[in-house]
């Protein structure tokens, strides 16, 4: 991956890709897919530690991630940067599924156990809010 994050990044192909072409490829299906595909991203890309989740995201342009909170059995966690305030000033109707599969995985393998992600957006904001959950009782079978 170093090689690709030195390559500069096109965000009117980036979006056009993301936004127009992928959700007409896959229709109502969007979602399920992009929550899978997701995880299957994360496979490949394994990563140590939280703070490497981070510096992924913004190596990807997904953006700014960062901890609100983080409990026994849970992470809340933000995300913000240019490319989602414009989505949000421009009123599109975007699903950040592929960042939730990707930190449900992360933390699945970072963690040993089986974890699931789920996406909040705020009506009047232009931040992306995801609760990543887990229960320490249920550990991943080798």
């Amino acid at each position: 991956m170093e090689q690709l994050q030195d390559i500069p990044m096109n965000t009117f192909a980036y979006e056009l890709l993301r936004e127009q072409l992928i959700p007409d490829l896959m229709g109502k299906e969007l979602n399920r897919i992009l929550y899978w595909a997701g995880k299957n991203l994360a496979r490949k890309y394994p990563l140590e530690t939280f703070d490497d989740v981070i510096r992924f995201f913004e190596q990807a342009c997904w953006g700014t991630l960062t901890i609100v909170e983080q409990k026994r059995r849970e992470m809340h966690l933000q995300l913000t940067g240019p490319l989602i305030s414009e989505r949000y000033r421009s009123k599109r109707d975007t699903t950040y599924q592929l960042e939730a599969g990707f930190l449900a995985e992360q933390i699945q393998q970072q963690r040993n156990v089986i974890a699931e992600t789920y996406e909040e957006q705020k009506k009047r904001s232009d931040k992306v809010l995801f609760i990543v959950q887990w229960d320490p009782k249920d550990i991943l079978e080798d």
